[in-house]
């Protein structure tokens, strides 16, 4: 997509082009994972999720009207497609859920940045263990405006804006996500 803008793609997808769903697809698919996983927090969930939410697209892209950007608009339908899954399978809800990444991957990450030291490999895959439980229990609305900031990015007035919620409430859920990882973090020393 780098040598295809926006309104260009939108146009694209609207007649129908494959290359365009295609480009939309290898685009956004890594970032509506990374969202997906923070709400569900369950690699194969959020990849049925994403999947679903690309069938979505497809389908609706005629209605897309352009008010947003193409990314706030997947970014709105990947968090309603979970918050449904979420309704869906409440009682069903599993806490043993796998990593986005496999554990092979995060071996061959690690050991790219930190070279062959078994030690601090134990120890970041047990931080990012503890911190991934920590995030686990943060309670569903404070961990989404978390996922939302930190893993997608997203600014205060974009978080408000694709939850509908104040920029206040944003400010405070967060504040209330960083001052309860931080203590887990104290604890765990």
């Amino acid at each position: 997509m780098d040598n295809i803008d926006e309104q260009t793609l939108v146009e694209r997808l609207k007649k129908g082009q494959q290359w365009a769903f295609t480009a939309l697809v290898s685009t956004y698919q890594g970032r509506l994972l990374k969202i997906a996983y923070g709400i569900t927090l369950d690699r194969e969930e959020s990849l049925e999720i994403v999947q679903d939410v690309f069938v979505s697209v497809f389908k609706n892209i005629q209605t897309f009207r352009q008010d947003a950007s193409l990314a706030t608009w997947l970014r709105k339908i990947t968090i309603n497609h979970c918050l449904n899954w979420k309704r869906k399978w409440k009682r069903r809800f599993r806490w043993h859920h796998d990593a986005i990444e496999s554990e092979n991957d995060k071996y061959l990450l690690n050991e790219n940045k930190k070279g062959n030291d078994p030690e601090m490999l134990f120890q970041e895959k047990q931080l990012e263990e503890n911190l991934m439980q920590d995030i686990k229990a943060l309670p569903k609305k404070i961990r989404l405006v978390f996922v939302l900031n930190a893993f997608e990015g997203l600014s205060y007035d974009e978080i408000a804006r694709t939850l509908k919620i104040k920029k206040g409430t944003v400010s405070s859920r967060l504040h209330f996500a960083r001052k309860t990882l931080i203590a887990s973090l104290k604890l765990g020393d």
